[in-house]
């Protein structure tokens, strides 16, 4: 009985406490509650992380409160009405970071990160695509910031505050920190290990911490470079030793001499390769008809992360992945890389990059100067003086294609030319109905609607250009190679996409096979196609063309197998740690069968797998970070 009324007494001080707290700085703890709510109305209406259990539930509920409580704590260091600015402006600006994390998420379904945000030179060209995005339902982020300082005006903020308050306040900050963490580990062990994983990371310690987080890690891997001496490159080069695939020899050097041509095609994903649209024509007819008299890969992923358009160039230059954070491009263009321009320029090979569009933009001219590009045909090499010839991102691609063929003519060959299109851009919308080719999807999502219309005159072009190849005479000299570059439509609009399937709903597994991009490789002289049913990326591209052109890869260091091996490593590895095999898919902590998309009861045959996609982008991620392939001998 006496334990029982020792109980109430400290229940009851506890509660007294509180309401003392709450009546004494009672602008802190309505700040603190409004910034969690919000934190909490962006979880369950602007991001996708749905929870898998209880405990999960709980995790996000709590996971705001540790940083907002620590954040608003600062403001007990002002005094009288400073206090309640000082609240306001630290609620500001956190207002303004979700909801440029709730933007950033709506098209990328990926949050800001350091990196991302240094890369300030693409804004401009992204304005116009910024403006699209926006939605009413900002204003549950935004709106009672125009209201909140009317409010604040008429008060007076009088309390006094204790030392020994702001010491509990911040170390009540940090215990609930903490217990935060703990819970997830339960829940995802190493944690903070996965740092590709983002949405991982935000449904665990939730949006504020993770930004502390990421810019914890933007320092160490800035410090990673100087401090990196050539050691940790040997792990890394017997890892590619043993995972080499030797070229089939019946491919091998037989197209050696011929010219390259690569095709980026702008957001393009394998499910609507053979879809017709509603007027029962096909969308891509002019890629389906290349698919078929090529050899094509349908089991094929891209690898991109933040760096989207930049991350497929990467690897399709390096047989690298991009970032876990960031574009490459931007953060460590000026590494040292054994890049396939440089490769093939000793069989005296000229490189060239046909792209109409900024040269700035992620940051292309420092990177391919960097890796020995010979030519960079940017927006200045084209005539832009037609508005109907142009999309908010550049010039349309038909007319980018015709204008692209003169000067393609005028390279030195044998040439390795790289297309980078840009009409099948998000939000997906064309100039005018008469560059509509076909009618819209019709689904609840605008974006959706429009993307079979901007694919549709990606493809139209695509025709036009290998007519053109054609008549010139270069198609039948021409390693010709086409490649979705990333996704184009993002899980914000997974239910307009089962909708479009013909699916209840998507599952984790639906969404990471709507990663399969197409892939396809029409060699010199070929008239019939040939479907290869192997697992392929991004990454696989680089050592595909150099053995096509009798180039040894066995001593680089990359993380791709030619595509035509009969040794090569069946599967595919992409930027958020997802892992594709013949058996098994793993994505998002889950394992499936790959043939039957089901949850399999042993998930623990998926360990190996999880295990091994963690080391390849470690190991990646350090070379990248630590520049390690300056101390490669060869180079």
């Amino acid at each position: 009985m006496k334990h029982m009324n020792q109980q109430k007494g400290r229940m009851e001080r506890f509660r007294q406490t509180a309401l003392d707290s709450f009546k004494t700085h009672r602008l802190f703890w309505v700040f603190t509650i409004l910034l969690w709510t919000k934190s909490l109305i962006a979880y369950q209406f602007f991001f996708n992380m749905p929870a898998e259990n209880a405990v999960q539930t709980f995790i996000l509920f709590i996971n705001p409160l540790s940083f907002t409580l620590f954040l608003f704590a600062f403001s007990f260091f002002f005094g009288g009405n400073k206090r309640k600015w000082a609240l306001y402006s630290l609620y500001l600006v956190s207002s303004l970071i979700l909801f440029a994390d709730t933007t950033y998420y709506r098209e990328f379904t990926d949050f800001l990160t350091v990196p991302v945000l240094f890369q300030s030179s693409n804004m401009e060209t992204l304005s116009s695509s910024f403006l699209s995005l926006l939605e009413w339902k900002d204003l549950l982020l935004l709106g009672d910031l125009v209201v909140l300082p009317f409010l604040l005006w008429k008060m007076n903020e009088t309390s006094q505050v204790s030392q020994r308050r702001v010491l509990v306040t911040f170390g009540a900050a940090v215990a609930l920190f903490g217990f935060n963490l703990v819970l997830a580990e339960t829940q995802r062990p190493e944690l903070l290990t996965r740092s590709f994983d983002r949405e991982l990371l935000v449904k665990n310690l939730g949006t504020f911490n993770f930004h502390v987080y990421d810019a914890m890690l933007q320092t160490k891997t800035s410090a990673q470079k100087a401090l990196a001496d050539g050691s940790e490159l040997e792990k890394i080069e017997n890892y590619t030793r043993q995972n080499y695939a030797a070229p089939n020899p019946e491919m091998f050097g037989k197209y050696k001499g011929k010219n390259v041509i690569a095709i980026s095609l702008e957001s393009t994903q394998s499910f609507t390769h053979n879809m017709k649209a509603s007027n029962g024509e096909y969308i891509t007819p002019n890629l389906n008809k290349l698919i078929e008299e090529s050899h094509f890969w349908p089991n094929y992923y891209h690898t991109t992360g933040q760096g989207k358009t930049s991350d497929s160039e990467f690897a399709l230059d390096n047989s690298l992945y991009g970032l876990s954070r960031g574009g490459v491009y931007f953060t460590n263009a000026d590494n040292e890389y054994r890049a396939l321009p440089e490769i093939i320029k000793e069989d005296n090979y000229y490189s060239a990059v046909f792209h109409a569009n900024n040269k700035s933009f992620w940051n292309r001219d420092q990177m391919y100067q960097n890796i020995g590009v010979d030519k960079f045909f940017d927006e200045t090499s084209y005539d832009l003086g037609d508005p109907a010839d142009m999309t908010e991102w550049g010039l349309l691609d038909d007319e980018f294609f015709l204008q692209s063929v003169p000067m393609l003519e005028e390279l030195p060959e044998p040439f390795y030319a790289k297309f980078i299109t840009l009409t099948n851009h998000f939000p997906f919308t064309m100039p005018s109905p008469e560059h509509e080719l076909v009618p819209k999807f019709e689904t609840n999502s605008t974006t959706l609607n429009h993307f079979p219309q901007a694919l549709a005159y990606q493809d139209y072009a695509l025709g036009l250009f290998i007519d053109e190849l054609k008549a010139n005479g270069m198609w039948e000299d021409t390693i010709f190679i086409v490649y979705g570059d990333h996704n184009g439509i993002s899980t914000n609009h997974n239910a307009a996409m089962a909708d479009l399937l013909g699916k209840d709903e998507l599952t984790p597994f639906d969404v990471a096979k709507l990663q399969s991009v197409p892939f396809a490789i029409h060699l010199p002289g070929q008239e019939n196609g040939e479907v290869h049913e192997t697992i392929g990326s991004h990454v696989d591209m680089n050592p595909t063309i150099q053995h096509l052109l009798g180039i040894d890869t066995s001593d680089q260091i990359g993380f791709g197998n030619d595509l035509f091996s009969n040794e090569r490593n069946d599967r595919a590895i992409l930027r958020d740690g997802t892992i594709v095999t013949q058996d098994y898919l793993y994505t998002q902590s889950m394992c499936y069968d790959a043939k039957t998309g089901e949850l399999v009861e042993d998930a623990g045959v998926c360990l190996p797998l999880e295990q091994e996609a963690n080391e390849v982008l470690e190991m990646n991620d350090q070379i990248i970070y630590s520049d390690l392939l300056r101390f490669k001998e060869d180079n």
